[in-house]
């Protein structure tokens, strides 16, 4: 009967054992899975960024010096004026929009 006993503890232990390490996997592969994603947006902003940078280096610069910074609401009204002047898609205007305003 003590060998049962022991029997029952030792698969117990095993058991709690393999949940705290399936639980441990998990959280890694989720760390790891918003990692990626992380990464994954800042790239999607980087390209953003560098699209805004190239429209406003083939429509605005022969103009305007870059801009130094900007509030939102004034870069919108910027990005405004300018998709109307230099006849900006709606693609280009947001990447303009993104790169007056980081």
């Amino acid at each position: 009967m003590k060998h049962l006993e022991g029997l029952m503890q030792g698969v117990l232990l095993l058991s709690i054992a393999l949940l705290i390490g399936a639980t441990v996997v998990s959280g890694q592969t989720e760390s790891t899975k918003k990692s990626a994603q992380s990464k994954s947006s800042a790239q999607r902003a980087d390209r953003a960024a560098d699209r805004g940078q190239q429209v406003f280096e083939q429509n605005c610069s022969r103009c305007h010096n870059a801009p130094e910074g900007f509030s939102p609401r004034a870069s919108g009204t910027i990005a405004t004026h300018m998709r109307v002047r230099a006849g900006l898609s709606e693609a280009d205007y947001k990447a303009l929009r993104r790169f007056l305003n980081p």
